[in-house]
């Protein structure tokens, strides 16, 4: 694994892993996407396991998360990140030759979602959607932000405090056995405090990331009406926010989708069930490339 770097639509540095496969591959690339709040190491086991599978993966950091620039715009709307993630895609294909993959979790995956559409369809090889469609739970959106605003200000004075909380907020998960992991989604202050590795902007900002959700919404209902990208849409049978009849609109919209329901993960299907989400996505990905060849 090495660390790259790709230019967000503003010139905005974005900061992403890249694990190639130990011989040369005909493979398409596959992008990692994050969740709000996340960074891309949330991506480590299943980037592994992709080139290990013989797929050139990149997990990068979204604007204004982990180690990507805090943009000097604070524009952090669904439209913002779409913009990067089509810069990206672009720069990807450019380099490789192929269009992208790209396995997009909640915001990565609207994100994706948005990019594909305003592309015209002719951005994306494939799209993995993890626990995200157009349509969620309006009360699992609020408690996820209520969680991830709490403590966006004050932050933990120590790695356990976070992970206190954590277990808190999500007690059916198993608690790590090391705090390394954690570590990479804070940031310490001079003040000796732990806070998320995010701009607060994100949230708090003139443009964050619920700007104008009604728009975007009804922009990914047209968007999802004409999707012709392989896709493959993976939920935890948990999940806070896609409920079953969410998943049966989409299907219904996009009827050459592909369906996974992981038990035993919630919205944080990859981190809750990384050994389900990871074979379902290798899966997907072996057999539409095949296909394609």
């Amino acid at each position: 694994m090495k660390t790259i770097a790709f230019e967000g639509v503003e010139g905005n540095r974005i900061v992403a892993d890249l694990y190639e496969p130990s011989a040369k591959s005909a493979h398409p690339p596959v992008l990692l996407v994050h969740g709000g709040g996340q960074t891309r190491h949330a991506w480590r086991g299943t980037a592994r396991a992709l080139a290990n599978a013989g797929f050139t993966a990149i997990a990068m950091d979204q604007r204004g998360h982990g180690d990507s620039a805090w943009v000097e715009s604070k524009a952090y709307a669904f439209y913002d990140f779409a913009a990067d993630l089509a810069t990206v895609c672009r720069d990807m294909e450019r380099q490789s030759g192929r269009r992208p993959i790209v396995v997009g979790a909640s915001l990565g995956g609207l994100a994706s979602l948005l990019a594909e559409g305003r592309a015209g369809n002719d951005l994306l090889g494939g799209l993995v959607l993890v626990d995200v469609t157009p349509r969620m739970d309006p009360d699992g959106i609020r408690r996820i932000h209520g969680f991830m605003g709490e403590r966006m200000s004050e932050g933990f004075a120590t790695l356990e405090e976070a992970a206190a909380a954590i277990s808190a907020y999500l007690p059916a998960r198993r608690k790590p056995a090391s705090l390394s992991g954690l570590a990479k989604n804070l940031r310490r202050g001079d003040d000796g405090r732990y806070r998320w590795h995010w701009d607060p902007a994100f949230m708090g900002g003139p443009r964050p990331v619920n700007f104008e959700r009604a728009s975007v919404e009804a922009e990914l209902d047209s968007i999802v009406a004409k999707l012709k990208v392989p896709t493959l849409l993976v939920r935890g049978r948990q999940s806070e926010l896609v409920t079953e009849e969410a998943v049966a609109e989409f299907l219904k919209a996009v009827p050459h989708a592909r369906y996974v329901d992981v038990l035993g993960a919630g919205h944080m299907v990859a981190g809750d069930r990384n050994d389900a989400f990871t074979d379902a996505v290798i899966g997907f990905l072996l057999e539409e490339t095949a296909v394609a060849s």
